[in-house]
């Protein structure tokens, strides 16, 4: 496995937004944790469920688009899920995604303790 040895990246301020949006709906958020090969914006630990909240170029990029899919490959090995939210949605909507992202990861992690 090629690991990427980037110094940790520091927050962006769309998704701290984001992190103290879930945070004041009871959810715990860890910012820019390594799993091994890579930095991720931001994690759901409970829920295992790895959130990157991304610029344009992660979608008008191809090779963008095949780093996320490698870097989406190794976090589903690990056994996370990956959702990527641009960051126009999350300024547009962040009430909606944040109660959506909440009660998703609460539902993902009781299906995970009856598993």
């Amino acid at each position: 496995m090629l690991k990427i040895t980037h110094p940790k990246p520091e927050p962006t301020k769309i998704a701290l937004e984001l992190k103290e949006a879930l945070e004041n709906l009871g959810v715990e958020v860890k910012m820019e944790p390594f799993d091994g090969y890579k930095y991720i914006d931001m994690e759901i630990p409970k829920a295992k469920l790895d959130i990157e909240v991304d610029g344009i170029h992660h979608l008008t990029s191809s090779e963008q688009i095949l780093k996320d899919l490698n870097r989406g490959y190794w976090s589903n090995q690990d056994g996370y899920n990956t959702i990527h939210i641009p960051n126009e949605m999350v300024r547009k909507y962040l009430k909606e995604i944040s109660k959506a992202l909440a009660e998703a990861s609460k539902i993902k992690e009781q299906k995970m303790h009856v598993n």
